[in-house]
């Protein structure tokens, strides 16, 4: 199969290039894409050299399946231009998530939702994808009736530049700013754009997006999403209030269960996830701090830590193009 992988010179490409091999995703012949001055650079995978080529290269080349991860311009020109060839594109953009012709997928919940006709399939925001893989099979046995949510999400999320900073700062050199502020030693309640509504784009992604994986427009969710020093991956305060009421230990053995899932939780003895020490490099979503809101009756609250590279963009990208592979649908 020949596989195309789009933005494979950026942090996400970069990952989903390491995934593949991981994985052994059944790569005949591999299409790396990037821009017009990237073009003619080699990539290494699997021992073997391919040279970046540009989008319209890669077209030409014929590629099954196209995993973009370029940003919501290029996939806003680029992917359909590659759906019109007959190739299948997974895009890990903004671009095409709310869009109501195309799927939003987290394999885990609603891969069934696919169908061979679907060329252009759209990857979910990496918190909105570690929040629905822990909390879809509390939702199909206690329904969800509102989410209070506050993320602690890692530099890596905005990219290689953000990454500089942050290493530019903690050894005091002076160098180009990701962010309006310094980051290091702080933590900036500011991701994507301020909307109208005073909420940021990436927030209202968060409650948009949930409702769409999860098949109900009638779950209720706020968020706050704030950048802060970290590495590994993003970690989210989750408080969800269900329509009914849940056994505790039932429900830690519903997510013990949960395909996707790995507790960690045993504060006796300190355990709990973190992103640095349990989600880096790994796919899982990390689960812990599972306790009862004693303020209000059917309300948890729970920690949940996510690798946002792996599982929060390249890996889902890849499970779902391994669905279409199993399905006969690639």
């Amino acid at each position: 199969m020949k596989v195309a992988v789009v933005g494979a010179t950026g942090l996400v490409g970069t990952k989903m290039l390491q995934i593949l091999e991981e994985r052994n995703f059944p790569v005949a012949e591999l299409i790396p894409v990037a821009s017009e001055k990237s073009a003619g650079k080699e990539i290494v995978f699997k021992g073997k050299k391919y040279k970046v080529v540009t989008a319209q290269t890669a077209i030409d080349m014929k590629p099954a399946v196209a995993l973009f991860s370029a940003g919501g311009g290029t996939s806003l020109e680029w992917a359909p231009k590659f759906a019109a060839a007959g190739i299948t594109v997974i895009d890990n953009s903004s671009a095409w998530r709310m869009d109501p012709t195309k799927k939003l997928i987290v394999p885990e919940i609603n891969a069934d939702a696919l169908t061979a006709e679907d060329k252009i399939i759209a990857n979910p925001n990496c918190s909105t994808i570690q929040l629905v893989v822990a909390l879809n099979p509390l939702h199909k046995k206690y329904k969800i009736k509102r989410i209070v949510v506050s993320t602690y999400q890692s530099v890596t999320g905005t990219g290689k530049k953000a990454v500089d900073q942050l290493m530019n700062e903690r050894n005091g050199i002076k160098g180009e700013m990701a962010y309006a502020y310094q980051i290091d030693m702080n933590a900036i309640p500011h991701i994507d754009v301020f909307l109208e509504n005073g909420y940021t784009k990436e927030e209202m992604k968060m409650v948009n997006e949930t409702k769409k994986i999860m098949r109900d427009d009638t779950i209720q969710l706020t968020a706050t999403t704030v950048r802060i020093p970290v590495m590994g991956g993003h970690s989210e305060s989750v408080n969800v209030e269900f329509e009914n009421e849940f056994d505790l230990t039932e429900l830690r053995k519903i997510l013990e269960n949960a395909e996707g899932v790995t507790v960690i939780d045993d504060v006796k003895n300190l355990q709990y996830p973190m992103p640095l020490i349990h989600a880096h490099e790994k796919d899982d979503v990390f689960v812990g701090r599972i306790r009862r809101d004693e303020t209000q009756a059917k309300t948890l609250n729970m920690w949940v830590v996510s690798d946002n590279l792996r599982k929060g963009a390249a890996t889902n990208a890849i499970q779902i193009a391994e669905y279409l592979v199993k399905k006969k649908m690639l």
